[in-house]
Order: C-alpha cells, then structure tokens, then sequence
C-alpha cells in the first residue's frame, strides 16, 4: 500500500515538472482580438459579445498555431485576429495571458 502511494504521488511530481505551463491554465476564452498592446489583449466572444482583457508580462513570447509547431510574435496580433487565449486568475480578479494560439 505504501509503495503504491509513493508511486502515485511519484508519478504526480513528474508530471507536474513535464506538463506545459499553458497546460495547466485552468481558462480558455476564444474569441476576435478587439484591441492589442504591449502590456493587455481584449478578446470579444462574437456569440456572446463578452469582451474580456487579459495582462500580459513586457516580452510575452508564447504565441502559438493550432498544431502548435509554429511561434510568432506579437506583431502577429492584430485587430481582427480570431484567437484563443490560455489565461489564470490570480489576485484581484486580473486575467494574466499563458498563452496564446492564432487561428
């Protein structure tokens, strides 16, 4: 019984270290970029209407295609760009950007 625990919380560890960031976001918005700046996306849902901004760090540089084999910058976002945001929740209620795909 006590190996059993020891490789399962084993296991966890390892998995925690091995798995993206962005796989442990918690939140996806999918949406049309509305506005864009160094520091703060706004993505408006086009069925609900919901514009919801999302903090980015200075430099953010996880900007992804759907496959995920493709990198880009953010002068790839713009205006009109339909993208899903990978994002976390922390204090205050802020929205912090993990990561984006472009579509």
């Amino acid at each position: 019984m006590k190996s059993a625990l020891s490789r399962v919380l084993a296991t966890l560890a390892l998995a925690a270290v091995l798995l993206p960031h962005a796989a442990l976001a918690a939140n996806r918005f999918y949406g049309i970029v509305r506005h864009v700046s160094t520091t703060n996306i706004k993505v408006e849902n086009p069925r609900t209407h919901e514009i919801l901004s999302f903090e980015m760090w200075p430099k953010f540089d996880r900007i992804f295609s759907r496959d995920g084999k493709t990198t880009y910058q953010m002068r790839d976002i713009h205006p009109g760009r339909r993208v899903e945001i990978l994002y976390d929740q922390k204090a205050f209620g802020l929205r912090h950007a993990d990561e984006i795909v472009l579509y």
